[in-house]
């Protein structure tokens, strides 16, 4: 099962609310260029995946600037998109220190893939 966390930027979470199709749980950040264009990848190939895949995209910025202009220049979708502030506790329950990644959860919350590229994503569910 994926952990459940609180977002620390103030705007309201809960894995919960994502329960009833599948989650694709984004961490990166701006300065990382693998993970930000892993994200930025991920996010491209969403509109041709089922309506029930939603992406959730966390970023560990230092600075919330940085990060709505890094959403805005990626052109991701800033309502699922989260600024958390690094080394909190989502930082630590999801091991992150080791490397920023990604999961897939289904619907019932259990994580059925980790660090899912863009096409291994698209091939999943097509």
């Amino acid at each position: 099962m994926a952990p459940d966390f609180s977002m620390a930027d103030g705007r309201p979470f809960a894995l919960d609310s994502c329960k009833g199709g599948y989650v694709l749980l984004s961490f990166w950040a701006s300065y990382d260029a693998p993970s930000r264009l892993h994200n930025a990848q991920l996010n491209n190939v969403l509109p041709g995946l089922p309506e029930e895949v939603r992406m959730v995209s966390v970023s560990f910025d230092d600075y919330r600037s940085i990060f709505r202009e890094t959403v805005r220049e990626d052109r991701l979708c800033f309502a699922d998109c989260y600024w958390e502030k690094p080394a909190s506790s989502v930082y630590e329950l999801y091991e992150l220190e080791k490397g920023f990644a990604n999961y897939l959860l289904d619907a019932d919350g259990v994580i059925v893939a980790k660090n899912v590229s863009a096409s291994e994503l698209s091939s999943y569910f097509n």
